[in-house]
């Protein structure tokens, strides 16, 4: 399975760029002397074509190449697998979106841009970025991103260093009697940087060594981030069950992974929030099974709840001894909300012995005010337990989009026990950041982007930490390039 994972993963990179003038290719287009499924279902305010008339998807996702009306050699899903929100007709790029998520989804017959990592979900209005082609029934997505980075954090415990982060994604996914069977590999260059990360005022947790603990850094994340497989079966025009396992994998706890949130993806920088929220987006060992039913979705992971060790560049395995609950709702196209609880057994390399309860809530956004311009937007919640201790963790993100500009900012507030480097764990210090940036977008092929942008952090420390960070508001900031494969 992992031998078939990361050969898919690099087919899929190779492959990417020549399917890039097809983005059609992702969504299979019924004929045109048939009803669009979106007819058969409830659309929530989707504009449904005329019965004569050929579908939107069919009129404008391939970029002014002529439609094609697909041949009886042709496999085509059953009605139920198409997705039910219909997009009013577009050109151009807002044409490819449309399509993307118009698209069949892995775990249920509603849009595809609503999946984001793992099995969580992000609003159906999210972009849905990728190079889209097909092999038989399969039909391929390849994804990546490569940010190089020069990083400055000011202050006494600030540091300066380049590094590289990124990812690289493949995902193939084909029909599976009435549902459809995905596989996803996900890498990262992020070991490259080193054991211990990259310098990050306020950021807590892991190990560079299996001894000392990261403290205002940032730690790199594992080279394989996500070797995963979906299988999912409909139930009706509205409602599917799903498995979904990884090794490693993401469990049913928290919203998206941050570099996954549409308002913040284009920040290199990693949120101070991270372990309160979404450290989980890499867990060795994962099974989750779900329901969907419209817009709600119930599902329930057992997992290895122990984050993973100084080891960047292997895979490790363990028991799944952690459980993890999310209820998951989008009550518009706009808007994404998810509530979760887990249980993680053992979770921390350096406390062997002590569990932790967390919760989590979020609420994601996502909307097009106008031609070119786009919002999104983040709010979430974290809380983690572990003994007698409870702390809380708060974020809100904003991305604005216009034509080859983004702007982005961040703002958190978090309570930890971390900052100081004690055996055991001590008071809970109030801290926070709030980073603001912007990015470039410059187009070299309708395959790859090259961006440049910058960011400007400053953090906010109480007084009993003033004298260890040279004052109560120290900065940092980041300059960086990014190569993106995908579109913009």
């Amino acid at each position: 399975m992992l031998k078939s994972l990361l050969i898919g993963a690099a087919a899929l990179a190779v492959a990417a760029p020549a399917a890039a003038q097809h983005h059609d290719h992702g969504a299979a287009k019924p004929a045109p002397e048939q009803a669009p499924p979106a007819a058969q279902h409830h659309d929530h305010g989707a504009a449904k074509p005329a019965p004569e008339q050929a579908p939107p998807a069919a009129q404008h996702h391939d970029h002014g190449a002529p439609a094609v009306t697909p041949t009886p050699e042709q496999p085509q899903p059953a009605p139920e697998t198409h997705a039910h929100h219909a997009p009013a007709p577009q050109t151009g790029d807002h044409a490819h979106h449309a399509a993307a998520a118009a698209a069949t989804a892995a775990l249920g017959p509603y849009p595809m841009a609503r999946e984001a990592s793992g099995t969580a979900w992000q609003p159906d209005s999210s972009e849905h970025m990728g190079l889209h082609g097909v092999s038989g029934d399969w039909t391929l997505m390849g994804h990546g991103l490569l940010n190089l980075v020069y990083d400055r954090q000011g202050g006494r415990r600030g540091d300066e260093q380049a590094f590289a982060s990124g990812m690289l994604m493949g995902m193939a996914h084909r029909p599976l009697g009435n549902g459809t069977l995905q596989l996803r590999a996900m890498l990262s260059p992020d070991p490259l940087m080193g054991k211990r990360g990259y310098p990050l005022l306020l950021a807590s947790g892991e190990t560079a060594n299996g001894t000392d603990r990261l403290i205002d850094r940032q730690h790199p994340h594992d080279f394989f981030m996500e070797l995963a497989a979906s299988a999912s079966q409909n139930l009706g025009p509205d409602s599917s069950v799903f498995l979904y396992a990884g090794l490693p994998g993401e469990p049913a706890f928290g919203p998206p992974a941050f570099m996954h949130r549409e308002a913040i993806m284009d920040s290199p920088e990693a949120p101070i929030s991270h372990h309160w929220l979404d450290s989980t987006h890499i867990s060795f060992g994962v099974v989750t099974a779900g329901i969907v039913h419209d817009r709600l979705k119930l599902e329930v992971s057992r997992f290895n709840g122990r984050e993973p060790d100084q080891h960047r560049w292997n895979i490790e395995t363990g028991p799944l001894d952690s459980t993890a609950a999310r209820l998951s709702w989008n009550p518009t196209e706009t808007l994404a909300l998810q509530g979760s609880w887990g249980r993680f057994t053992d979770p921390e390399q350096l406390e062997p012995g002590v569990d932790q309860k967390r919760w989590s809530a979020s609420a994601l956004y996502a909307r097009e005010l106008a031609a070119g311009w786009k919002l999104a937007g983040t709010l979430a919640w974290g809380r983690k337990t572990a003994e007698h201790h409870r702390d809380d963790a708060f974020v809100a993100e904003l991305g604005l989009k216009q034509s080859a500009w983004t702007l982005f900012g961040r703002g958190e507030l978090t309570e930890n026990r971390e900052l100081l480097d004690t055996d055991e764990h001590g008071e809970a210090y109030r801290v926070g950041k709030l980073s603001l940036g912007a990015l470039r977008d410059f187009p070299l092929t309708p395959a790859l982007t090259l961006g440049a942008g910058g960011l400007f952090a400053l953090n906010f420390v109480p007084g009993e930490l003033a004298p260890l960070y040279g004052g109560r508001r120290p900065t940092g900031a980041m300059a960086f390039v990014r190569l993106k494969l995908g579109g913009r």
